[in-house]
């Protein structure tokens, strides 16, 4: 049985204009401060949410010019340019009443693209700014460049660019009405979600996925075919989307510890865990399933939609 994504993870979904010519063209960029907009992110990676988008305030009012710690973003509607700060929120305005503090798991309530993909990107920069403070080849402090999409070592030149981490996560189905799910040993009871794994090198995501499941669950499985992938920046991750064929027959083990129990679910089963909510649910639902925010829950909904 094949099947594809219904929907486009939500920070996977194209909004604002990236302008990476401007990276490299920072007068450009620099120029543009005066009327810019700023996006704050505390230590928590919190951002302040209002009206289904994120606040962003006027970069004017931070200091005369970007910080050398600021990343650029790019561009929103009007050509307006966006840039990001690690720094505490701020009260929200008077005309902003219901504004909350939510991070990166909680935006689910965003309905706005344009936002998610800022808080992404800068919660992904941000993150990997504070833990490469010094060159990887010889411990040299570095100092962000390009707008903050980069970091050069003063001493020799060399730059270093924002890393990514790639993750494979699976669904695996019997091919007709049943799927996989599982709950780590850390994850409270009737939590459950999709198997996933980090690529070692020198392995291929479709090689990765039979491993992982493998290692996790003691299952086989074969097929394995591409949905999606979402950019999950905790730290700097990227999360690729996969289904694939298992036999229910085959006996589950849990190699190395990090699955505390798995099962083979029907689809009405599911769909019924769906319809009550997702993890923060106070439903006493046999199951708890992931949020929006996340790429399982879209390949979960997208598998249960079949008929």
């Amino acid at each position: 049985m094949d099947f594809r994504l219904r929907n486009v993870p939500l920070l996977s979904r194209v909004g604002a204009d990236r302008a990476d010519h401007l990276r490299t063209d920072l007068d450009a960029a620099i120029a543009g401060w005066a009327d810019a907009a700023l996006l704050r992110v505390d230590s928590r990676n919190r951002v302040l949410l209002a009206n289904g988008r994120v606040v962003l305030g006027a970069a004017i009012t931070l200091a005369d010019k970007p910080p050398p710690e600021a990343v650029f973003l790019g561009r929103i509607e009007g050509g307006r340019h966006v840039w990001a700060i690690r720094a505490a929120l701020e009260p929200p305005d008077d005309d902003e009443p219901d504004a909350k503090v939510v991070d990166l798991r909680g935006l689910g309530l965003i309905i706005d693209d344009t936002s998610s993909q800022l808080v992404s990107s800068a919660t992904a920069l941000l993150n990997w700014h504070d833990g490469s403070r010094f060159s990887a080849l010889d411990g040299t402090p570095t100092k962000p460049a390009r707008g903050g999409w980069a970091r050069v070592n003063p001493i020799t030149g060399h730059e270093e660019f924002p890393r990514i981490d790639p993750a494979v996560i699976c669904l695996i189905h019997d091919g007709g009405d049943r799927a996989v799910l599982a709950r780590q040993a850390v994850w409270p009871e009737r939590m459950f979600s999709l198997l996933a794994g980090f690529v070692e090198a020198g392995e291929s995501f479709e090689v990765c996925v039979a491993r992982e499941i493998r290692e996790e669950i003691g299952l086989d499985v074969r097929d394995v075919r591409y949905l999606g992938s979402q950019p999950w920046p905790f730290p700097r991750s990227l999360m690729v989307g996969f289904h694939a064929l298992g036999d229910p027959d085959q006996d589950f083990s849990f190699h190395d510890g990090e699955i505390a129990e798995a099962g083979w679910f029907t689809r009405d089963e599911v769909r019924t865990a769906l319809e009550a909510g997702d993890w923060t649910s106070s439903s006493r639902s046999k199951l708890l399933l992931p949020g929006s925010i996340s790429i399982a829950r879209v390949i979960i909904e997208s598998w249960a939609a079949r008929e």
